[in-house]
Parts: C-alpha cells; sequence; structure tokens
C-alpha cells in the first residue's frame, strides 16, 4: 500500500527557518513546507509571507492528494446533519513570554512613537492616553512603535516593532530601509532561554478579561485596532495581524459575537477561513468591498480608512458631512439585538437555515413605513 505523503509548514525557529520567496525574491519571508522530520521537501513549496503584496503559494507533490482541497472549498459545501465539530485542543502548558521588566521601561510617552505623532493629528490627548493604556503600546529609542501581543490571561507573548510615517500615518515599507518590521523577541534573543518558542495571539486579546461585554470586532492591522478603538471604545477591537493570521488563535473569540472588518482584498479568504471554524459567531463584513471606490480597493483599503474620513469629514461632500459613524452602524446591524436576536430566535423557531443575506434598500417610490 502506497505511504499517504501529509507534509507541514514548518514552524518559525527564527530568522534562519525562513527562506527567500521564489517569486518576489525577498529574504527571509517564504514558509517551506517540510515532512514529518522537519526536513525541507523543495525551496519552491511553501508560502510567501507577504500575502497582499506578493501571494506565491505551492503546494507540495502528494502520492494522495485528496486531503488538499482547493480554497473555499468548504464554504461551498452544503450543510449536513453533522456539523464539523470544534478540535480538542492541545494541552496550553508553559507559554514564552516576554520579561514584563523590560517590556514596561517601553510603555512610555517619552519618546513619543511616530505612529502616536501621527495620532495626535486625529485624536486628543486623553484619547490618545487611553489608547495606550489600554493596548500597552510601547516605543523604542528611535521612535518606532511596539505593538505587543498580551493575551487573554495577561501574558506578553511578543511584541512586532514597526517603523510609520508620522505625517502620513502610513507603514515605512521601503525594503532599503533597515528594521521596517521586527520582533521584540527577535531584539532580546541573547536574553531570552534557549527553547524560548513564539506563539503568538490576537493582538487586542487581553482586553476580552478587561472589557468581558464589549462586543468584538476582529481587523487585520494593530493600526486599524488602534484607530478603531480611539474612535469606538465601546467595542473590543482585536487585530490578526495579517491578511493569513485568522487562524487558530481566533479561537479565544469563542462565546462572543463577532464582527470582521478583513482589508479589500481579503474578504474571500476571511469568508472562507471563518467557514472552517463554525463553532465561532464571526460576521464578516463585505462594507469595505461595497464602499471603498476602486481606486482604494486596489490600494488594500480598511476600515481605519473609513474611520479617518468620517473624522475628518470626508465622507461626502462637504458641508453634507455624516452624522451618523458609518463603521459603527454596520457593526449595530449584526450584534446588537435589535437588529439580531429577533431574526434569529425566528430562525430557531421555524428550523430555517441561512443560506444568504442580502441588503434590501427600498426605492424611492416606496414607503419606509
Amino acid at each position: 500500500m502506497s505511504r499517504n505523503y501529509r507534509y507541514h509548514l514548518l514552524k518559525y525557529h527564527g530568522k534562519a527557518s525562513r527562506l527567500t520567496c521564489p517569486q518576489c525574491g525577498r529574504p527571509h519571508c517564504f514558509t517551506p513546507y517540510v515532512d514529518d522530520d522537519e526536513n525541507i521537501i523543495g525551496e519552491e513549496y511553501g508560502r510567501c509571507d507577504h500575502e497582499s503584496s506578493c501571494g506565491y503559494v505551492k503546494y507540495p507533490p502528494s502520492q494522495d492528494e485528496s486531503w488538499r482541497q482547493p480554497p473555499g472549498w468548504l464554504s461551498k459545501q452544503k450543510k449536513t446533519s453533522k456539523p464539523l465539530r470544534k478540535p480538542t485542543p492541545e494541552p496550553e502548558g508553559d507559554v514564552s513570554t516576554l520579561p514584563m521588566e523590560i517590556v514596561q521601561k517601553t510603555i512610555r510617552t517619552n519618546p513619543l512613537s511616530a505612529f502616536l505623532l501621527f495620532l495626535t493629528k486625529l485624536f486628543d490627548t486623553d484619547t490618545i492616553l487611553r489608547v495606550i493604556a489600554d493596548y500597552l503600546i510601547g516605543v523604542t529609542k528611535s521612535g518606532d512603535v511596539i505593538f505587543y501581543q498580551f493575551d487573554i490571561k495577561g501574558r506578553c507573548r511578543t511584541g512586532k516593532v514597526m517603523k510609520y510615517n508620522p505625517d502620513t500615518g502610513h507603514r515605512i515599507k521601503d525594503e532599503a530601509q533597515p528594521g521596517r518590521i521586527t520582533w521584540v523577541h527577535t531584539l532580546l534573543k541573547k536574553q531570552l532561554p534557549e527553547k524560548w518558542e513564539l506563539k503568538q495571539c490576537l493582538f487586542g486579546e487581553h482586553l476580552l478579561a478587561k472589557y468581558p461585554d464589549k462586543p468584538v470586532v476582529l481587523v487585520e492591522a494593530e493600526k486599524t485596532a488602534i484607530i478603531g478603538a480611539a474612535v469606538m471604545p465601546e467595542c473590543n477591537w482585536l487585530a490578526t495581524g495579517g491578511k493569513g493570521q485568522l487562524n487558530d488563535r481566533v479561537d479565544v473569540l469563542e462565546g462572543r459575537k463577532v464582527v470582521a472588518f478583513p482589508d479589500s482584498d481579503a474578504y474571500d479568504t476571511w469568508r472562507e477561513k471563518v467557514a472552517e471554524r463554525p463553532w465561532l459567531a464571526i460576521h464578516v463584513s463585505d462594507y469595505i468591498l461595497r464602499k471603498a471606490t476602486p481606486e482604494q480597493q486596489a490600494a488594500g483599503a480598511d476600515v481605519a480608512d473609513i474611520l479617518i474620513a468620517w473624522k475628518l469629514g470626508r465622507l461626502t461632500t462637504p458641508p453634507a458631512v455624516p452624522e451618523t459613524n458609518p463603521i459603527l452602524e454596520e457593526i449595530r446591524r449584526y450584534i446588537s439585538p435589535e437588529y439580531l436576536d429577533n431574526v434569529m430566535a425566528l430562525i430557531e423557531e421555524l428550523d430555517l437555515e441561512i443560506v444568504s443575506v442580502e441588503r434590501i434598500i427600498p426605492r424611492d417610490d416606496e414607503n419606509p413605513a
């Protein structure tokens, strides 16, 4: 009987565990497929970390390819009497964390990071101090922002160090700029135990314990979560850290109503990923696809762009500035009881199945009453 080969992506073991992408040519950004003995089966088989700008992925060969389905296969299957079961989580054991005495020294406002300097153009001092305190935002000596990942138990898993333009608020992506993205655990490698192992969590995950009654909004970028929290503190804004990072770390959201706002180029990917986790109540909003201009979509627009435009009164032609926060209305549509609970009660009472959801916009000649 022929062997059914199964391969998996190599776990992160430092910079050396990432190869040069065969498509975009960037070093240390390509995750290779390996066998059970952690042997790389071919430098062309793997996935580029730059999913938006590159997107290269090549699956490994197999004698039996039945295990690999095309993207979106799960969301296209018909509902069966046997729903997909949540996998049993492995025992967590000891989680590698960063030394808190070092982390605490970086959570300060002197110097003010370039990212927070940009926020001063949008928000008052009290708002900025609030998001710093809630999200425990750090800063390096050179003024780079540190987005720490604290889990629901308050443990600091790692921190992402990023460079931003203080005038535009855009992340610096120039490859000639050294250290435009790095990690605190990488910088502290010599100070960490030899067996220290990275296990990421959602950015802002600790807020689930701090504010258990707040509805949850899930986005891609840490920047977006911060801006969302500054505008709408009534919600817990969490970030995956990237389009491809909607994975088992979102299982911490079980039992909560969640509205997810993927960037304009990630809507289909996130719908497929959410469909693989039917035990979670995550609604993936298509708001960005509906509202962003073609130019914004081509640039990978996100909900932060909408919120900044609303904050600055640029969503409509002045003086017709919208008074209602459009993102807040979108969230209420799926979380607030007046929008959802009555519908769900009817579905449960009549044993119905949701096939699709579509917004109906009345014609001008229809009576809204």
